[in-house]
């Protein structure tokens, strides 16, 4: 889950994208944005209906993800 409510960031799970910097604009953000690890879901692809942005797995993400699966 991506989230704009920049207060949720803060925990290891969790690494905020700011729109303005490199990453957030190569990811197509309009807003300053939260990555939450720790609320993963699994969607069907005909579900999905537009396409905002793409996330690159960076060692921050990578990082709050085995934070978030103890690995």
């Amino acid at each position: 889950m991506i989230s704009s409510n920049m207060a949720r960031q803060g925990h290891p799970s969790r690494v905020a994208i700011w729109a303005g910097s490199a990453a957030g604009r190569q990811a197509g953000l309009p807003l300053d944005s939260v990555i939450m690890t720790d609320n993963l879901a699994t969607i069907h692809l005909p579900e999905i209906d537009r396409v905002i942005g793409t996330i690159e797995m960076r060692g921050d993400v990578d990082s709050a993800l085995r934070t978030t699966l103890a690995l």
